[in-house]
C-alpha cells in the first residue's frame, strides 16, 4: 500500500461533508428560526398625534394610538407572532394610577387593534414604572417600593387590560404574589381566559438603558436592584419561576435574553410550560451601535443572537428585530 493509500485509510469523521454547501447547511440545521414566534414591543404614547422616532432604538418609533394599528400591520405582514404593548401616559402621578385607566394609553390601544381584527398576540405589560412620577415599579414608602400595597394596582391594571382585548398579560414589576393578585382578579371579574406571561426572572440589568429613555421610566432615585433580581443568581431564578407557575402564571419569561442563557435553557428543561425571552433594548442598541460604525454585520449578528436564544430553548422571542429578522429570513 503506498503511504497516499494508507493515509487516506486512515479513520476519522468528515463533519464538513454536510456544510459544504448553503443548501446542505439549511438542510441540516437543528434550530430554526421561525418569526410567529416573535413578538415586538411597541410603545404607545397617549401625547401624540404622530409617530415620534425614539433615538436610542433605531427604526423604533412611539406610536399615537390613533396609528398603533400602523405597526400591527406591518408585523403581522412580516409574519410576526405578536406585540408587547407598553403605554406613556399623558399625566403621571405617586401611585401610577393611570396604569389601570381604561381610557389609558394601552386599552385604548387594544380596542383599537380589536377594532381592527389584528391577527396577532396582543400581549400587554403590567407595571407601574410607565405611570409614576418617581419612575419605580410599586407605591413608595419612603424611599422603599412597598410590595403588598403595590399589588392591587397591578391587579386593576390587569383587568382594564383584559377587558380592552388583551390575550396576555405580561406583570413584569417583580413585586412577590403578583401573579396571584392578577390571577385571582381576573378570575373575579370573568376574565379567565386571559393568560398571563410572567416576567418571573427580570435581572436588575444594566442593558435597560434605551427602554428607560423609550418609555420615559428611569427611576428619580435609587436603581430597582432591591425588587429585580441579581445577575449573580441561578437558583433564585428558577424558584422565582417555580412560585410563579404555582400562582398561576400560564408561560414565564427570562429578561434579558443574551446574558442569560443558561437560564432559559435551565427553565426549558425544568418547566413544562411555554419559555419566553426578552432580548432587550440595550442587546439591540448595541448590535445597532456596532453595525453603524463598521464592526460587524448588522443582519449576521441579529440572526445569530436570535438563533442563541431560540437554541437555549426559547419557544417566544421578545424582540425589536422582530420585522426585520422576519424579513430576512424569508429572503
Amino acid at each position: 500500500m503506498s503511504l497516499t493509500a494508507e493515509r487516506s485509510a486512515l479513520a476519522f469523521t468528515r463533519h464538513r461533508r454536510l456544510r459544504r454547501t448553503a443548501a446542505l447547511r439549511r438542510l441540516v440545521r437543528e434550530n430554526r428560526l421561525d418569526p410567529s414566534a416573535f413578538v415586538l414591543p411597541v410603545f404607545v404614547d397617549a401625547r401624540l398625534r404622530a409617530p415620534e422616532a425614539i433615538r436610542s432604538l433605531p427604526g423604533h418609533m412611539r406610536w399615537p394610538v390613533s396609528r398603533v394599528h400602523e405597526i400591527a400591520e406591518r408585523a403581522a405582514a412580516a409574519g410576526v407572532g405578536g406585540l408587547l404593548l407598553f403605554g406613556l401616559p399623558a399625566d403621571k402621578d405617586e401611585r401610577g394610577g393611570g396604569a389601570g385607566d381604561p381610557a389609558g394609553p394601552v386599552p385604548s390601544a387594544l380596542r383599537v387593534l380589536r377594532e381592527r381584527a389584528t391577527p396577532l398576540a396582543l400581549v400587554a405589560d403590567v407595571c407601574l414604572c410607565e405611570y409614576t412620577s418617581h419612575g419605580h415599579c410599586g407605591i413608595l414608602d419612603g424611599e422603599t417600593v412597598d410590595n403588598d400595597a403595590t399589588l392591587p394596582l397591578l391587579a386593576d391594571a390587569a383587568v382594564a387590560y383584559a377587558r380592552a382585548g388583551a390575550d396576555v398579560i405580561a406583570p413584569s414589576d417583580m413585586m412577590d404574589g403578583r401573579v396571584a393578585a392578577i390571577r385571582a382578579a381576573l378570575d373575579a371579574e370573568g376574565h379567565g381566559d386571559a393568560a398571563i406571561l410572567s416576567y418571573a426572572a427580570k435581572f436588575a440589568s444594566a442593558y435597560y438603558g434605551p427602554f428607560r429613555e423609550a418609555a420615559e421610566c428611569a427611576p428619580s432615585f435609587g436603581d430597582r436592584a432591591g425588587y429585580q433580581m441579581d445577575p449573580p443568581n441561578r437558583r433564585e431564578a428558577i424558584a422565582e419561576m417555580a412560585t410563579d407557575l404555582d400562582e398561576g402564571a400560564d408561560a414565564l419569561m427570562v429578561k434579558p435574553a443574551g446574558p442569560y442563557l443558561d437560564v432559559i435553557a435551565e427553565a426549558c428543561s425544568r418547566f413544562d410550560v411555554p419559555i419566553a425571552a426578552y432580548q432587550v433594548s440595550g442587546e439591540y442598541a448595541a448590535i445597532h451601535a456596532a453595525a453603524e460604525r463598521g464592526w460587524i454585520d448588522l443582519r449576521r449578528a441579529a440572526l445569530e443572537s436570535l438563533t442563541g436564544i431560540a437554541r437555549a430553548g426559547a419557544d417566544i422571542v421578545i424582540t425589536y428585530f422582530a420585522i426585520d429578522a422576519a424579513g430576512w429570513l424569508a429572503r
